[in-house]
């Protein structure tokens, strides 16, 4: 079958693998991917991997590279193992890629996503997205209602990512919001804010292809290039009496987005640590103390949330689907797909890929 499989970095390969077994042990389920995203995640192994990718067997699963790569993922039930009751053939499930110990001091008390093991699908398991078919644990096949599309069960893990980033920074009815970075979770985070209940909701973002689009996907949002302008005071005269947001959101990754959060916010605000820092940030706690702010920072996201986003989706008041602007075939996804998002003039948010 063909597969989508990553070897080292810009070394991605799309190959004829062996199918899956036919044997299933009790808690397998066996399925046919739909559509799959490129996450960042992805890019990052592309650029510089293996990162997290396993270059020898993962202490949970074994798995270790050449890597089926996939974890946003919509697919097909097949089969199921014998001690599967929740989904069985033809039911249409979204992936919830995380695999972890269920017994271990987090799994006991359902902290998954925590667990020292942990490991995820289409990046350190025998199985990704990005091929014809797959073999995933019970607890990784969550049904979706018939009202969601392919696309949007494939958008559930990345909208899982940036909801909880906004349920950690408590925004709720009226809150005051600033989302540092307008990449696919900052374009999520944005939808999540407004579907929680935000009133101004800023967005700060220095690539114009990517404020056109967020513009685009999100036209109630105010939108600022952080290189025209000292960002605190574009927020200040944007809040009352120029006090600063009441949550920040940061989706980038990176130390001066961090620090311009951290200033953005209003004393005892709320600073949320969403986009992965690669290295150290350098940061002015004495500035932490004077504002009284907290900080909160993610790690993934509680497995639990999958049927919530599903909800949320099929009410109309998530609309995921806004930040995808291209699908292709896995027989591009180097070019068409890896290479195109890597382009900093590139007209691409979010790719979806189909086997």
């Amino acid at each position: 079958m063909r597969a989508v499989r990553f070897h080292g970095a810009k070394d991605i390969r799309v190959e004829d693998v062996a199918e899956p077994a036919d044997a299933l042990a009790p808690d397998d389920v066996l399925i046919a991917p739909a559509v799959t995203g490129i996450c960042g995640t992805d890019l990052h192994e592309y650029i510089a991997g293996p990162i997290v990718t396993p270059e020898t067997p993962h202490i949970y699963t074994g798995a270790s590279n050449p890597q089926i790569l996939g974890h946003e993922t919509s697919a097909t039930v097949l089969a199921v193992g014998d001690g599967v009751s929740h989904v069985e053939a033809g039911d249409r499930i979204s992936v919830q890629p995380l695999l972890s110990p269920r017994d271990d001091y987090y799994g006991k008390r359902g902290l998954y996503h925590l667990s020292p093991k942990m490991a995820c699908v289409g990046l350190s398991w025998a199985w990704g997205g990005m091929a014809e078919k797959a073999i995933v644990k019970d607890y990784n096949a969550q049904p979706i209602p018939d009202g969601i599309t392919d696309d949007q069960a494939a958008m559930i893990e990345p909208a899982a990512v940036a909801l909880y980033g906004v349920d950690r920074g408590g925004v709720t009815a009226g809150s005051t919001v600033l989302v540092s970075g307008a990449g696919p979770i900052g374009a999520l985070t944005v939808l999540a804010a407004c579907a929680a209940g935000a009133s101004t909701i800023i967005v700060s973002e220095p690539n114009p292809n990517r404020r056109r689009i967020m513009s685009e996907i999100a036209p109630y949002a105010i939108v600022v290039d952080p290189g025209t302008g000292d960002l605190p005071t574009l927020v200040g005269d944007l809040t009352e009496e120029g006090v600063g947001v009441d949550v920040a959101l940061e989706c980038v990754g990176l130390e001066a987005s961090l620090n311009a959060c951290v200033e953005a916010a209003r004393r005892q605000g709320r600073v949320v640590q969403v986009g992965l820092h690669i290295k150290p940030a350098r940061i002015d706690a004495m500035l932490w103390a004077l504002k009284d702010i907290t900080v909160e920072a993610t790690w993934c996201y509680p497995t639990q949330i999958w049927p919530r986003i599903a909800r949320m989706i099929a009410a109309g008041g998530f609309p995921v689907e806004k930040v995808i602007t291209a699908r292709i075939d896995a027989d591009d996804v180097v070019e068409e797909g890896f290479e195109a998002l890597l382009d900093p003039a590139g007209e691409n948010l979010k790719i979806l890929v189909t086997t």
